[in-house]
């Protein structure tokens, strides 16, 4: 089979679980903006997975589906931290089927489109490659949404919300912004495969929280802290929590080349085992493997000695300020 073919068949098989979603005029008079985007059909029960920015704080939003059927929909679950909402429709088209969910990671390189609805141009699909994983997408409201996957495929406004797929018809991610040219990023499978569930039966997502910032140990930290090697990430500042008197923060800076840089904090190596080289890592691992009221074992350097701390995991405030420019906040 051609490019062109696989491409005609994923387009046959996939746009009719594809939906347009619309934030309605009684939803404007409420105060709310309008919006439109995409999502797609995640189970049977008539549940659609979109973006949170899509619904903002609709209660109700109009779908579209791909033979023009209009329906009425709930919002019954989303999460900021993510920006992954789900809307619930009683009486699901028979021809809108559940997209299925990767359970592994794609790999860079792997030809993939993006499905959706931009500029009001409903059943569009855009083609490219995973051009890149685990990226850090920041949220704007002091956190970031781990674990994006990066792509070509043109992903413009209104494709919001809409599925990244493989081939193959799985869902690799679910589309949420475009950085530049060239420049996607979607929410990745292994994110909605842990928050969906949640927020169609809760509502809401309890993300892990450890109450610190850190930064990354790069050349110029790991000189500055007197560190063998770049690798970690260093505990800036310790919130109060039930995880603030396992960790030490940095209490003051060293200028270097012509740069302050916090010196002094815990340097996080690992967690349960896992080896963390990033903040990306980290990030990942609590939203993917960890929940709220955890105990997790943490390896850490402190003063120039290898330990492990258990630290007791808190709940992260489901709203935030923005928090300190260059600290990611976990």
């Amino acid at each position: 089979m051609n490019k062109q073919n696989t491409y005609e068949r994923l387009y046959e098989e996939t746009i009719p679980s594809v939906v347009s979603i619309y934030v309605t005029p009684q939803n404007v008079a409420e105060g709310l903006r309008t919006g439109a985007g995409s999502g797609f059909v995640y189970d049977y029960d008539g549940h659609v997975v979109t973006n949170q920015h899509v619904v903002g704080r609709a209660g109700e939003v109009e779908l579209r589906f791909s033979d023009g059927d209009w329906r009425t929909g709930t919002v019954v679950g989303r999460d900021e931290n993510t920006d992954l909402a789900v809307v619930q429709v009683t009486d699901l088209p028979s021809y809108a089927k559940p997209l299925p969910v990767a359970t592994g990671e794609p790999k860079p390189g792997q030809r993939v489109a993006a499905l959706g609805n931009p500029m009001g141009l409903d059943g569009t699909i855009t083609a490219g490659i995973v051009s890149g994983t685990n990226r850090s997408l920041p949220t704007g409201n002091g956190f970031a949404i781990p674990d994006t996957v990066q792509t070509d495929a043109a992903i413009n406004p209104g494709n919001s919300g809409g599925p990244l797929v493989t081939l193959d018809g799985e869902v690799v991610g679910a589309n949420r912004a475009r950085q530049g040219d060239g420049i996607g990023f979607a929410i990745s499978a292994a994110i909605v495969a842990r928050v969906v569930p949640d927020l169609v039966r809760d509502g809401h997502y309890r993300h892990p929280y450890l109450k610190i910032s850190t930064i990354d140990v790069s050349p110029l930290v790991a000189e500055a802290n007197g560190l063998a090697e770049t690798d970690g990430v260093l505990v800036v500042d310790v919130r109060l929590g039930p995880a603030s008197g396992a960790f030490i923060g940095c209490e003051m800076v060293r200028e270097l080349r012509g740069r302050e840089v916090p010196v002094g904090g815990d340097v996080i190596v690992g967690v349960d085992g896992q080896s963390i080289h990033s903040h990306e890592e980290l990030m990942r691992y609590l939203i993917t493997e960890a929940h709220p009221g955890e105990r997790i074992e943490v390896e850490l350097i402190r003063e120039g000695s290898r330990m492990t701390e258990l630290v007791t995991l808190g709940e992260r405030p489901r709203r935030s300020g923005q928090g300190p420019v260059g600290i990611t906040v976990k």
